[in-house]
């Protein structure tokens, strides 16, 4: 777990996440969080090759490949309420996945917390994409990601925002491989409905502990890091 994690201190802040899930039938939980920020117009993607046979396109609130998502039909509908966006892969007329964008808010999904764009005009969100499992072996995700950097990019966007669990070592790795910097960080630790946050803030961390509400995370471009 330490050579997985790359450290003792995340290798037992796993193991105990892993010892709450357990003992409370999922209802405690740890998720330490990496706050992303990904360059748009990325050169990493340049090397992802075209396919006529694949297309995509964002699609409205109405389209019935919806129908296909393994999201339930009330959560997507709640996306589509607050202002995502959704952008779906067709390959040889399947749906092959989907990406999810939020020009200004995004309210996580997995504990109580909202995130803000500093400036919706240069940075967006991005979650849940999905790959459908017979198409995870090729460039779908690629082709996907590429479409969709592309169009942030001729809308005069600079960066994509995302969270992504310190538990998530492959994730953290293939978005490292694309340029991804880390912008922030928050733990959460959740015990049923209680949640204690300790989120970035003023350069140090600041905790929240919250029964209903979710606090607030306004996030920013990486200071310093020129877009290229």
């Amino acid at each position: 777990m330490v050579a997985e994690h790359g450290s003792k201190r995340m290798a037992l802040l796993y193991g105990l996440h892993r010892v709450l899930q357990k003992l409370s039938a999922n209802r405690a939980l740890i998720m330490p969080n990496l706050l992303m920020a990904l360059p748009v117009d990325n050169p990493a993607l340049a090397k992802v090759s075209s396919d006529a046979l694949a297309v995509v396109r964002r699609i409205v609130p109405t389209d019935p490949v919806i129908g296909q998502f393994p999201r339930q039909s009330r959560v997507v509908a709640q996306r589509f309420a607050c202002g995502s966006e959704c952008h779906v892969i067709w390959v040889e007329g399947q749906f092959a996945g989907h990406l999810w964008t939020a020009r200004h808010r995004y309210i996580e999904d997995e504990v109580r917390c909202a995130y803000e764009m500093a400036d919706p005009a240069t940075g967006v969100w991005v979650y849940d994409v999905f790959v459908e499992p017979a198409f995870r072996h090729g460039r779908v995700l690629g082709r996907l990601w590429k479409a969709v950097d592309e169009g942030l990019a001729a809308e005069g966007v600079q960066w994509t925002f995302c969270r992504i669990n310190r538990f998530n070592v492959a994730s953290l790795k293939s978005h490292k491989r694309l340029g991804a910097v880390t912008v922030g960080q928050a733990l959460f630790l959740v015990l049923g409905r209680l949640q204690l946050s300790l989120l970035p803030g003023g350069g140090a961390s600041r905790a929240s502990l919250t029964w209903r509400s979710s606090p607030t995370l306004t996030v920013a471009a990486p200071p310093g890091v020129p877009h290229t």
